[in-house]
């Protein structure tokens, strides 16, 4: 299982939300560069970029910061928040992008999100599934969709969607332990074939061994590894034990 540590960025600021709620924003580190380096000093392979104020926005806006970063080591990036257009994942690949997460185009805009599929290949698009009762939520988790989560990723199967990154919302941030029973259902319904990327809740080390043993292909790690709660140190071993 991959471990994918996460950077939200507001105003050029590395941050935690709870909930996606803006209101509830915590600056960890000025630098996300430094941040991210000292991922990549423990072995960590992979980051997940969030570009927060372009998710309110509804365009690109921190693509200074994603180009910073992957100029500046060698983490694989997927970089998501506000892509929306042709333009925006230009923007987003030129800048050091391996891959995009695509959440609220995927619900409002199918034919864009297929079209980016079919140009950039699987391997670089991923489907940000965010779900609130099992309804997908969209627009930086501010509204909530009719589309139904399992039925959601199984549609975009149909059209090559392989890696989802699946976030609950009620667990984002509280650091109160994953949806391990939502993952379950996920995985059993849309089968092995899909790369199923936990993300939201993770709260201590022992939770990733059972991520894993579900078949989650990765989880990402965002609040627990800033307050303390994961180390580095755990996260290396786990990395050198796979």
């Amino acid at each position: 299982m991959r471990i994918i540590p996460a950077i939200d960025i507001i105003e050029g600021k590395c941050v935690r939300l709870s909930k996606g709620d803006y209101d509830t924003k915590k600056i960890y580190n000025e630098s996300p560069l430094e941040v991210a380096k000292e991922f990549e000093a423990h072995g960590i392979e992979y980051l997940h970029l969030v570009d927060l104020d372009g998710a309110k926005s509804k365009h690109i806006v921190n693509h200074k910061v994603l180009e910073k970063i992957a100029s500046n080591t060698n983490l694989k990036i997927d970089f998501g928040g506000g892509l929306k257009t042709d333009e925006d994942l230009r923007i987003a690949f030129e800048s050091g992008a391996n891959q995009i997460t695509g959440g609220s185009i995927a619900v409002k805009d199918r034919e864009t999100f297929i079209s980016w599929i079919n140009k950039y290949g699987p391997e670089k698009i991923i489907l940000g599934a965010d779900a609130k009762d099992e309804m997908v939520a969209v627009s930086g988790w501010m509204e909530e969709s009719q589309e139904e989560l399992v039925p959601f990723i199984q549609g975009y199967q149909e059209v090559g969607i392989r890696g989802v990154i699946c976030t609950d919302i009620s667990k984002d941030g509280m650091l109160e332990g994953p949806s391990f029973d939502l993952y379950r259902k996920i995985l059993e319904e849309c089968g092995p074939q899909l790369l199923l990327i936990a993300s939201g809740g993770i709260s201590t080390f022992d939770e990733l061994p059972k991520l894993a043993e579900l078949g989650c292909e990765g989880t990402i790690i965002g609040k627990a590894i800033y307050e303390n709660r994961i180390s580095l140190k755990q996260l290396e071993k786990f990395i050198l034990d796979i």
